[in-house]
This record gives C-alpha cells, structure tokens and sequence, in this order.
C-alpha cells in the first residue's frame, strides 16, 4: 500500500512520504490512511473495490461530490475532499481514492456522546435539509424486497458461522421489514440534501466544535427520514445505550435551523428498521458474495446488526412517547 499512496500523492503534487502511513480506524466499508509529506499532513481514503464495481458507485459518487461542493459554499463545517485538475475523485491503477486535509480532533466514543453534541449534530443536519428544501411529487416507496429466508438458507448449506443467528431471528425480520415498508408508505412528498451517513462515526470534534467528514453518502432524499434514523443513531440505538435526552437535544437542534412542521415522527419508527438494508450488505459480505476477503468483517457486522433490530424492537413504545412528547 506504501508504494500506492507514494503514485497517489505525486499525481497530485503532494509530495513524497515522510514517514509510514498509518491506518485510521472507524471506517466499516473503505480504507483511510493518515500520511505525511514535506507539504503537510492528509488522509487518503482507498475506495473499496468491490463498491465501485456496481453499476450506479460512479453516478452516485458525482452526485455526493456536487453536493459536497453545495455544503461547502453554504458554509457547513464539513472535511471536503481537495480538488486536483477540476476533480476529487483520483483513479490509479484501478483504484480509486478522494484526499483530505488533515483534520484535529478526534470522535466521540460512541458510549461517552453527550446531548450537547446531540443538539449540535441536529443543527448541522438542520442546516443541510434546509439549504434545498422542497416538496416533492407523490411517488412509489422504495420497499425493502429481500426475505432472508434465502439467505439463511444460503448460510446453512455453506456452514457459515451466521447461519443460526439469521434463522434465529427470521420472525424479528420479517416484522422489522413490515414495519419499516408500512413507514415509507406514510412518509410525506418532502426532497432536500441529505447525510444519512452523519452519524457519530462520521463527526470529528475539536475544541467543542464539530466537522463532519465522509460525505460520500450525500444525496437528495426525504429530511424526515433521514432526520428519523439519525437522531435514534445519535441516541445511542447503535451500541445499545439509549438516551432519551440526547433524543431530544437531536430533535430541538434540528427544529432550531429547519422546521418544515412535521410532528409525527412516531408514527414512522419503523424507518428505523433501514438497519435491515446494512444486514443484507452484510449478509452478501459473510458469505463471499461480496468479493474476497470481507467475509469476516461480515460476520461480525450481521451479528451487530441483529442485536441492534432486537434492541429497537423492545424499544419501539418508550421511544414513539418520547417522539409524541416533541410534538
């Protein structure tokens, strides 16, 4: 990888290494690497070869760049990706990399995330839904299709070490899948940009100020699911500590920078059930469908994820009271 990052950064007139690159830790899907030069300090993010190897990666990264582009200008307190000869996205060698100032500070441990941050989380997300708001026309949600069935099946005849875990919790997925469709049929014609990738993992702080990075998720979407499954992210559904203030602290920092005044958020707690979409990625991971090499980072994450769907699902009612309350 050394010899790599040395072409990547001398395509881009960065300089040669100064030292070993090291491995920055957090990311479940790319590799990052915080590396020095005689010009400073960056991250290069290694672009998973497999994800850019499906048909709509290319289209889907040229429209999170342009958004990028949109947040910056309206002054968001985002890590873009730099810029080289017009474009982010750098290509060597088939593989493919976006570059970044190093940014100070650090993540919160996902255990230690305060309501103060929450609220500043919620007024970021605030502030991007409200740079393109608009309605939208009516038309056909995107329903989660997949039975797992299959695959535990799948699982069974491969011995795969998810297999009992997913035949397990068939019951729990079904319902989870019926609750988090029924929710995206009820959610209102709104469109602006979204982050739904804003999530802790993805906010650096220094001296109490926040910066998100790894925007590669941006799109246009729907700012109430999106406002939904992030604010039960920021609460702590994600390691199974729950804080219904910090809930709320999301929630009030939001309405704060973008009110579109919609109230009934408890009435789609089953978009968070989206989790079931990372469970099937995850899924394909485990059993090698994914390309070589992820099946035990799959594994591991098919596991967390069920436990997440169960933990959401024995929590459903104290957090659609807490979700009544903000009305």
């Amino acid at each position: 990888m050394r010899d790599m990052l040395e072409k990547v950064l001398k395509q881009c007139g960065l300089g040669t290494l100064t030292g070993e690159p090291a491995p920055v830790s957090g990311g479940l899907m790319h590799r990052m690497y915080k590396v020095q030069t005689e010009q400073g300090t960056y991250a290069v993010k290694h672009l998973n070869p497999t994800i850019m190897k499906r048909p709509q990666a290319m289209d889907n990264y040229k429209t999170a760049e342009a958004l990028e582009t949109v947040l910056e200008e309206n002054g968001l307190p985002i890590v873009p990706a730099m810029t080289f000869a017009g474009k982010k996205m750098i290509e060597l060698d088939g593989n493919y990399f976006y570059l970044y100032r190093w940014q100070q500070g650090s993540i919160t441990d996902w255990n230690s995330i305060t309501a103060e941050q929450c609220r500043k989380a919620g007024e970021i997300l605030g502030r991007i839904h409200a740079i393109d708001s608009s309605l939208a026309e009516p038309e056909e949600p995107e329903i989660f299709e997949t039975d797992f069935t299959e695959y535990a099946q799948l699982a069974a005849e491969k011995e795969s070490p998810v297999a009992d875990v997913l035949s397990d919790n068939l019951e729990l997925l079904r319902n989870a899948k019926r609750k988090l469709n029924n929710a995206r049929r009820s959610l209102p014609s709104l469109k602006c940009i979204c982050d739904d990738d804003m999530d802790p993992k993805n906010v650096m702080w220094h001296e109490g100020n926040p910066y998100v990075i790894d925007l590669e998720c941006l799109s246009y979407g729907n700012p109430v699911a999106s406002c939904m499954d992030l604010s039960l992210q920021w609460a702590g559904i994600v390691n199974g500590k729950y804080n219904r203030d910090c809930l709320i602290a999301f929630h009030k920092g939001y309405r704060s920078t973008f009110d579109n005044g919609f109230r009934d958020y408890d009435q789609l707690f089953g978009i968070a059930y989206t989790w079931l979409e990372w469970l099937e990625y995850n899924v394909r991971r485990a059993l090698g469908l994914e390309g070589a090499g992820e099946e035990t980072l799959g594994e591991s994450e098919v596991r967390n994820t069920i436990g997440r769907i169960q933990y959401l699902c024995g929590l459903e009612e104290e957090i659609r009271e807490t979700l009544r309350s903000l009305a």
